[in-house]
């Protein structure tokens, strides 16, 4: 789900459920956790979780995603990415990466690219941008 001013992923989800893709959102599990990724469809009954984010309600089941559409707020062609700092996505592209393959895919518009991302051992990189 979109938040502040991050690009709008939705109508990207709506096309891809509508060629058969299985939709899932992330809940947030706690300061240092990796989020939690529970399946979603439109029309299912959302919670406002942390910051005001739409998420899955706690009863939807959670699911181990192969590909993951990241947030971010800016981006360098090396894959790596800056978000809201708080490490939720890093953490959870390291978690599923060690269980199997995953693709990150970073959504963000032209004008969120920067030429150099500074890095830290824990930043992921994403696949695609």
């Amino acid at each position: 789900m979109p938040l502040k001013s991050e690009i709008n992923p939705l109508p990207l989800l709506q096309k891809l459920a509508e060629a058969g893709a299985r939709l899932a959102l992330p809940a947030i599990a706690g300061r240092g956790k990796p989020l939690i990724i529970r399946a979603w469809e439109f029309g299912a009954p959302l919670d406002r979780g942390q910051w005001g984010i739409r998420e899955p309600k706690p009863d939807a089941p959670e699911v181990e995603p192969d590909i993951l559409l990241v947030p971010l707020l800016a981006f360098d062609r090396a894959g790596y990415r800056i978000g809201y700092g708080a490490g939720y996505y890093d953490l959870t592209i390291h978690r599923l990466r060690a269980l199997k393959p995953v693709t990150a895919v970073g959504i963000a518009f032209a004008a969120q690219e920067v030429p150099k991302i500074p890095t830290t051992p824990r930043d992921e990189r994403l696949d695609l941008v």
